[in-house]
C-alpha cells in the first residue's frame, strides 16, 4: 500500500490505517474475536500494517485482540494507542457512562496527569504482548492537567524506548500549538481529528495548521460508522447497543439523503474505476490537503481488502471536486438534542475553558 511519513517524526504509515473500535465490541452490538484476529492479520499482509486502537475500546478488549493478531509479526506492524480515558478509578473530570461486558455500568473518566499516562502505557505494553508502541497519542485534552505535565511524562518513556513517537487527538491549533511547545526539540507527530465528507469543520483549521507545521493527520470516522458506504439503506434498525441507533446522521431521512448523493455522484466515479462506493470516499478523504492517513474500521477480512484497495486509489482532481461540491450542498436534518456539526470542537472548548 502507498505509505507517507507522519509528519516530521520516524513513522512510515500507509494512507488507510486499520481501525481497532469496532473489535472492542464497544458501541457496536458486540465483535468477534477470531474473526478480527483474521482481519488485522490480513491487513498486514496487504502492507496496510498499522493499527489504532485504545485502552478504552471495549475496556481493554481491543488492545487484548490486537495483541493476538501481531504476535510473532510485531516487526512487521505499527501499533497506535492512546492514553487519558480512565474507568478503573475516579480520579480525573467525569465524561461519559458506558457499560462493559459484563453489563456493568462505568463512569469513564478524562485523566491525563503524569502518573496516570505511564501506567496506561505500561497497562496497554501488557495487553499488546509488546515491549513499544510505535504512536502514544493523548485521547482527549483534560481540563485539570496541562499538556505539558502529560507530554513531559511521554517523553520519558520515549526516552525509556517503552514509545517511539508521541501524538495527540481532538485537540484544537490552541493546544496544538501547546504541545508542539512542550515537546522541545522533539517534533510532535501527529493529530487525530474527526473528518469526513460529511464532518468537514477540520478544514477550517486544524488541517491548515497541519500543511503549516508538518504535523501528521490521521483522520477517524472517515465513512461515518458505515453510512458513506452506500450500504445502509434508509429503513435499517439497529440494535438498541449499537451507538448508531442514537447519531443524528444515521436517522432514516438522513440515510435517504446521504444515499441519494452517493448513487448520483459517488457510484458513477466508483463503476467507472471499478471500485466500490466505500473505496472512492476512502480515496477521497485521504486525497485531501494536510491528510496523512484514514482510519478505517474492519472487522472480516473482506472490509479490510476493500478498504485496502481504496487506499490505493488516487481520484482525478475533476473526481475530487465533484464530490466536494456535491456534499456541500447536501443538508441534513438534525434532530433535537444531538450534536451538530463542530461538536467536537465544542466540547473541546469547554473542557479547556474550565
Amino acid at each position: 500500500m502507498k505509505r507517507r511519513r507522519l509528519g516530521q517524526s520516524s513513522l512510515e504509515v500507509p494512507r488507510i490505517v486499520f481501525g481497532a473500535w469496532a473489535i472492542g465490541g464497544w458501541n457496536w452490538g458486540g465483535s468477534d474475536d477470531e474473526a478480527a484476529v483474521r482481519a488485522m492479520q490480513t491487513a498486514i499482509d496487504l502492507g496496510m500494517n498499522a493499527i489504532d486502537t485504545a485502552p478504552v475500546y471495549g475496556f481493554g478488549r481491543s488492545e487484548r485482540v490486537v495483541g493476538r493478531a501481531i504476535q510473532g509479526r510485531r516487526a512487521e506492524v505499527l501499533v497506535m494507542t492512546k492514553v487519558g480515558l480512565r474507568w478503573d478509578g475516579d480520579v480525573g473530570d467525569f465524561y461519559f457512562q458506558a457499560q462493559d461486558e459484563q453489563g456493568r455500568t462505568l463512569d469513564v473518566r478524562r485523566n491525563l496527569r503524569p502518573e496516570s499516562v505511564q501506567q496506561e502505557v505500561r497497562q496497554s505494553l501488557e495487553r499488546l504482548g509488546t515491549d513499544y508502541i510505535d504512536l502514544i497519542q493523548l485521547h482527549w485534552p483534560d481540563p485539570q492537567t496541562p499538556v505539558r505535565e502529560t507530554l513531559g511524562a511521554l517523553l520519558q518513556l520515549r526516552t525509556a524506548g517503552l514509545v517511539r513517537e508521541i501524538g495527540v487527538s481532538n485537540f484544537p491549533p490552541r493546544l496544538l500549538d501547546e504541545a508542539r511547545d512542550a515537546m522541545g526539540d522533539i517534533e510532535l507527530a501527529s493529530t487525530q481529528p474527526k473528518y469526513s465528507l460529511v464532518a468537514r469543520e477540520i478544514e477550517a483549521d486544524v488541517l491548515p495548521y497541519c500543511r503549516k507545521h508538518d504535523l501528521g493527520a490521521i483522520v477517524y470516522s472517515p465513512l461515518e460508522q458505515g453510512l458513506l458506504t452506500g450500504r445502509v439503506d434508509a429503513a435499517r434498525t439497529f440494535a438498541p447497543d449499537d451507538g448508531r441507533a442514537k447519531r443524528w446522521t444515521f436517522t432514516s431521512e438522513n440515510r435517504a439523503r446521504v444515499n441519494d448523493v452517493l448513487q448520483r455522484v459517488v457510484e458513477p466515479i466508483a463503476a467507472h474505476r471499478g471500485a466500490t462506493i466505500a473505496q472512492i470516499v476512502l480515496a477521497w478523504t485521504v486525497g485531501q490537503p494536510g491528510v496523512t492517513s484514514a482510519i478505517a474500521g474492519a472487522r472480516t477480512s473482506e472490509q479490510v481488502r476493500e478498504n485496502a484497495a481504496g487506499g490505493e486509489i488516487l481520484l482525478a482532481p475533476q473526481e475530487l471536486a465533484d464530490i466536494r461540491q456535491a456534499f456541500e450542498r447536501l443538508e441534513l436534518d438534525r434532530t433535537p438534542g444531538t450534536p451538530k456539526p463542530g461538536w467536537v470542537e465544542r466540547v473541546v472548548r469547554k473542557l479547556t475553558s474550565d
